[in-house]
């Protein structure tokens, strides 16, 4: 008996140490939320007069912010959103207080389609006569790119540059799959659907290579057209350079006219002090990208709403069926998202923002009917990011616009069936699979066995036929025959300018141009905006919180090695019937 008190007692009090850990858990969530939005922070700060905006992207950049806290130092750390970025260039380049902006690129964090943005944001900021000026120890392609449109570009004595022309790097997993015992069972429908090629074979297929190279060449250009406006230097030089390896080293960069010289940071703060009209002993007046961006808030500009608004909803991340995580597209979340957003009579119009490689046939299905729905209710805007395909173009092809940029990957308009066959792998563990059915194929895509040929005709059928409503609602909402779709799909991808050229894409821009098409679209002149999907703020903290914990241990330990495994670790989710892009795409 006494041991049972004892028990109930321990019960109770760790119950009541854990409602403790919750309350304090939900005070410093509050208090942080309050602080991220810049009320009540040390953060928001007040800009004095001849200030320099400095911008680093040293964190990743996504579509939509997130918080969560960090506890060594008991602050809440805010991931900043594409669209906070280039509003703050925005409003920089009217603000008398802000005489230029500092583009410091050591390290650059973003895709290229939001570099796109990005520089778009920095074009525009030009036009206000204010100086920009561009340092970094090393430039990658995408972060010189970005520094092209400054005024000068400088680099640190002993750096170097990245200029060797695109590469995209894929990932083959056939010899490991045969060495695991595990047989992988392809349906597929599209001459260019190359997902499933990891799987099949240890080498790029002809329509594969033909694809890839053509979108990486688009991109490319895109870069070199960039750089020749802005440097003056040749596209045909350009390329030479990349071909010899001519520009590597610092003093290269500077003989060939990628950079105007070569200085150290404190020199660079000199030049900034200059400037701005402050003499080399005085302090320079500098405000970073986040105290910018809270700078002057107060509690009434966080509450306040507006009578006509538009509805910014987020599509980031591989298309899953029902709710998703806060990394993924769940069918149940975003479909919700945007019936909320078609019936809420504030919001005149939709601006669906896609970044995603697909996934799910039936989640893309869920969602394109929402979007459908939503077209007919209200002007519906498509701002497609780094990459829109296949599922996220599935979603997107509806719209009454689409926008891209130029070097946005979209298109890959295709079907495929991807299922195990581990019966092998199981054998050589020492594990055996004994079925009973009540039927003959009730144990269809069972891993202990292969596919038999009527069940791999059945599933093939079904692809089919999903295919052919694709390019139905891609012919539907292109105004497009579908034999035109068909010839531009194939599971092809294709880059943002291209896929204007063949008309699977209206308009190219980034975020801000959706918003404005929108605007115009529904007649507003004066509009809020509202965000979806609407989020409960503790859950994703504590979501976060966990996450965090476990991705940093992993990342310790597996060290440079840690990008292969979350590519491995997506494979798992690339099971059953799927409109995804081929491969996982990573351009260096």
């Amino acid at each position: 008996m006494k041991g049972f008190f004892n028990h109930v007692l321990a019960s109770m009090l760790g119950t009541f140490l854990v409602l403790i850990f919750i309350v304090i858990i939900n005070i410093f969530v509050f208090v942080g939320l309050l602080s991220s939005s810049g009320v009540f922070s040390e953060e928001n700060v007040k800009v004095s007069e001849n200030t320099v905006l400095t911008l680093k992207f040293n964190n990743k950049i996504a579509d939509q912010s997130s918080i969560r806290p960090d506890f060594s130092t008991m602050k809440i750390k805010k991931t900043l959103s594409l669209k906070e970025i280039t509003n703050a260039i925005e409003k920089a380049k009217t603000d008398n207080r802000i005489k230029g902006i500092y583009l410091d690129f050591s390290v650059l964090n973003v895709g290229i389609a939001s570099a796109e943005e990005i520089r778009t944001a920095l074009k525009d900021f030009k036009t206000s006569g204010k100086f920009i000026l561009a340092h970094s120890d090393f430039y990658t392609h995408k972060s010189y790119y970005l520094a092209s449109v400054a005024d000068k570009i400088y680099l640190t004595p002993g750096g170097g540059i990245q200029f060797t022309g695109l590469s995209a790097q894929l990932l083959f997993y056939k010899s490991l799959l045969d060495k695991l015992g595990i047989e992988p069972e392809i349906i597929r429908h599209g001459k260019f659907k190359s997902a499933v090629e990891p799987f099949m074979s240890d080498k790029i297929s002809d329509a594969n290579k033909e694809q890839t190279e053509r979108f990486l060449s688009s991109i490319w250009n895109t870069i070199l057209k960039g750089i020749h406006t802005r440097r003056n230097i040749s596209v045909e030089d350009l390329n030479k350079y990349a071909d010899e390896l001519s520009v590597t080293g610092a003093k290269s960069a500077v003989k060939y006219g990628f950079v105007d010289g070569l200085k150290y940071e404190d020199q660079i703060i000199d030049e900034l002090k200059n400037k701005t009209g402050l003499s080399a002993t005085k302090k320079l007046n500098e405000v970073s990208l986040a105290e910018y961006i809270n700078s002057d808030k107060d509690i009434d500009d966080i509450l306040k709403t507006k009578p006509e608004n538009i509805a910014i909803i987020y599509a980031e991340g591989e298309i899953v069926d029902g709710k998703g995580t806060d990394e993924q597209i769940g069918s149940e979340t975003l479909a919700k998202a945007i019936r909320k957003a078609r019936k809420d009579k504030s919001v005149k119009a939709i601006v669906l923002r896609i970044n995603s490689p697909g996934g799910s046939a039936l989640a893309s299905e869920v969602i394109w009917r929402e979007t459908v729905l939503a077209e007919q209710a209200k002007p519906l805007i498509v701002s497609m990011g780094d990459v829109a395909a296949s599922g996220g173009y599935y979603i997107a092809c509806s719209a009454d616009t689409i926008v891209a940029e130029p070097t946005t990957i979209t298109g890959s308009i295709g079907v495929f069936g991807l299922f195990f066959n581990a019966k092998d792998l199981l054998k050589n563990v020492g594990i055996t699979i004994n079925t009973v059915n009540t039927n003959t194929y009730s144990d269809m895509g069972n891993p202990g066995r292969k596919m038999s040929d009527y069940e791999h005709q059945k599933i093939l059928q079904s692809i089919e036929e999903i295919y052919s409503t694709f390019i139905t609602h891609v012919g539907e909402g292109r105004h497009l025959p579908t034999d035109s779709v068909d010839a531009v799909g194939q599971g092809r991808v294709w880059s943002g300018e291209d896929a204007l050229n063949i008309g699977l894409v209206d308009v190219l821009g980034g975020l801000n141009t959706a918003v404005n098409l929108a605007a115009k679209k529904a007649h507003l002149t004066s509009y809020g905006i509202k965000y979806y999907p609407e989020k409960d703020k503790f859950s994703v903290m504590l979501e976060k919180v966990l996450s965090d914990t476990k991705t940093s241990l992993i990342k310790d330990e597996l060290g440079k090695t840690y990008d292969y495994y979350e590519k491995l670790k997506q494979v798992k989710n690339i099971s059953g019937i799927q409109t995804r892009i081929p491969y996982f795409i990573e351009i260096k």
